[in-house]
C-alpha cells in the first residue's frame, strides 16, 4: 500500500462513542453525543456505534464502572471499533485503566479536539498553538518510554507531535513547551504592534465571535468578500482574519473572524490561543453570531459567554446576530430583534442591510458627526481629531484638506470654538 492510501485509510478509524449523562449538565448528554459525532466525522472517524451511561459518582480508576468497562468492551468488539472515544474528560490513569479493559486505543472530547486543530492549523501561529497544547495536554499522560502511547498506531487522537516525539523524555518535551512558549511570545509582540499601528489609523475593530459552524465565515464573506474558507463542518477555520468593512453612512470599520467556540473546549487550546483571541478582548464591538438553525442555541449562547468571560472579553459590547433564519422551521420560534439583535441570513444576503445599520449604530451612539475644511498646514487638529474622535473621511485639494469626523459633543463645541475660520460644523 502506498503511504498516501495508508494514510488515507488511517484517517477513517472505526470509532465508538461514549456519552456521560452527569447532574446539571449545560448541554444534554444526547445532544452533546451528537456533536461528538460530528467533531468525530471531522477528524476522519466513522462512528459505528455510541452509548450513554448515567454516571452519579466518576469512578477515579475507569470514569464508568468495571461492568460498564466490560459492557463498552463486548460493544466495541462487536462493531470492530478501533477508538473508544469519550465525550468527558479523562485523567491520565483513567484513559490507561480504560485501554487496558477494552483492550483498544481510548481517547477524550479533548484530544479528538486537538486533533481537528492539528489537522486544520495552517499558519505558522497556529501550528505552534496546536502543538503546544497537544503537548500540555500530553505531558501528564507520558509513562516511562511512552509505553501506552507506543500501543496506540497513530490516528486520531495521535497526530501531531504524538506521531514524531514518542521517543523523547519528558526533559525534552518540557523543553519544546518553553520553546513554543518563547515562539508565540515574539508573535504575540508582533501581532499587539500590529493592533497599535491600527490603533493609530481611526478604525474601531469589530470581531465576529460564535459556537464553531454557526456562520462566522460566510458572514465574513458576505461583507467584506474575504474568501475565507466556508465548510459545513467544525472548525473549518481557524486563523485570524482581519477585512475592512465600509458601513452605509460612511464609517469604515476592521472586522475580524475568530476561531469558533464549542461545549468542552480543551483549557490547554484556550491557553494556546489566547493570543489570536486577544483579537476579541481588543474589539469595540463583538457581532456573537448564532445558529437559530440549531435546537439548541440558548446552550450554545452561554458557552460562548463562558469563554469570553474566561479570556477577559465578557464586558464587551455585543451584537447578537440570529443567522440561518432562512432554515428556520415554520412556526419555530423567532428571537426578537432589536438594537442588539439582528436576524439574518449570511447566504441569502436577507437581514444583511439591517446588521450593517446597528452596526454603525453602536459604533456612534452618544457621537456627532462634524466636518471642516483645515489649512494642510493644521496637522495638529487633525491629530487631534484622531484621539479623541473617528476621522471617516478626509481629502486634500489646492492645500485644504476636508475632513469628516465622528465626535463627542463637548468636542464638536471645541472644534467649533477653536476653528471658527475652518467652517467646523455639524453633517
Amino acid at each position: 500500500m502506498s503511504d498516501r492510501a495508508h494514510n488515507t485509510a488511517a484517517r477513517r478509524e472505526r470509532g465508538f462513542l461514549i456519552g456521560a449523562d452527569l447532574p446539571r449538565m449545560l448541554v444534554p448528554a444526547d445532544e452533546s453525543v451528537r456533536e461528538l459525532a460530528r467533531l468525530a466525522d471531522t477528524a476522519g472517524v466513522d462512528v459505528v456505534g455510541e452509548a450513554v451511561q448515567t454516571v452519579r459518582r466518576i469512578n477515579p480508576a475507569s470514569f464508568i464502572g468495571q461492568g460498564k468497562v466490560e459492557e463498552v468492551r463486548g460493544r466495541a468488539e462487536e462493531t470492530k471499533a478501533d477508538v473508544v472515544i469519550f465525550d468527558e474528560p479523562l485523567s491520565p490513569a483513567q484513559q490507561r485503566n480504560l485501554e487496558k479493559g477494552v483492550n483498544r486505543k481510548v481517547i477524550d472530547r479533548s484530544a479528538l479536539i486537538l486533533d481537528i486543530f492539528a489537522q486544520r492549523a495552517r499558519s505558522l501561529e497556529g501550528k505552534m498553538q496546536v502543538e503546544l497544547a497537544q503537548l500540555q495536554y500530553l505531558l501528564p499522560r507520558l509513562t516511562r518510554q511512552w509505553t501506552h502511547l507506543s500501543r496506540l498506531g497513530g490516528g486520531v487522537g495521535t497526530r501531531g507531535p504524538g506521531e514524531t516525539q514518542l521517543e523523547v523524555d519528558r526533559r525534552r518535551v518540557r523543553t519544546r513547551i518553553g520553546q513554543l512558549h518563547r515562539r508565540l511570545r515574539d508573535v504575540e509582540r508582533t501581532r499587539g504592534l500590529h493592533r497599535q499601528e491600527r490603533a493609530a489609523v481611526p478604525f474601531p475593530t469589530v470581531a465576529l465571535v460564535g459556537y464553531t459552524n454557526s456562520g462566522k465565515s460566510t458572514l465574513m464573506n458576505r461583507l467584506t468578500q474575504a474568501g475565507v474558507l466556508v465548510e459545513n463542518r467544525l472548525f473549518a477555520t481557524l486563523d485570524p482574519t482581519v477585512r475592512r468593512l465600509r458601513l452605509p453612512e460612511g464609517l469604515t470599520v476592521l472586522l475580524a473572524d475568530t476561531v469558533g467556540f464549542i461545549h468542552k473546549l480543551p483549557h490547554q487550546l484556550v491557553d494556546a490561543f489566547k493570543g489570536t483571541l486577544e483579537e476579541v478582548r481588543a474589539a469595540d464591538l463583538l457581532l456573537h453570531v448564532v445558529d437559530v438553525a440549531q435546537s439548541t442555541w440558548p446552550e450554545q449562547v452561554q458557552v460562548v459567554e463562558s469563554v469570553l468571560d474566561d479570556i477577559g472579553a465578557g464586558d464587551r459590547a455585543v451584537i447578537r446576530v440570529f443567522n440561518k433564519a432562512d432554515l428556520l422551521a415554520a412556526g419555530a420560534p423567532h428571537p426578537a430583534d432589536g438594537p442588539d439583535a439582528v436576524s439574518i441570513s449570511a447566504r441569502t444576503g436577507k437581514g444583511i442591510p439591517a446588521l450593517l445599520g446597528a452596526i454603525e449604530a453602536r459604533l456612534t451612539v452618544g457621537l456627532e458627526r462634524v466636518r471642516c475644511a483645515l489649512p494642510s498646514g493644521r496637522g495638529d487638529v487633525l491629530a487631534w481629531l484622531r484621539r479623541v474622535g473617528r476621522v471617516i473621511e478626509e481629502y486634500y485639494q489646492d492645500g485644504i484638506v476636508t475632513v469628516t469626523a465622528l465626535v463627542p459633543p463637548k468636542v464638536a463645541g471645541q472644534l467649533r470654538k477653536r476653528l471658527p475660520e475652518a467652517a467646523a460644523r455639524p453633517c
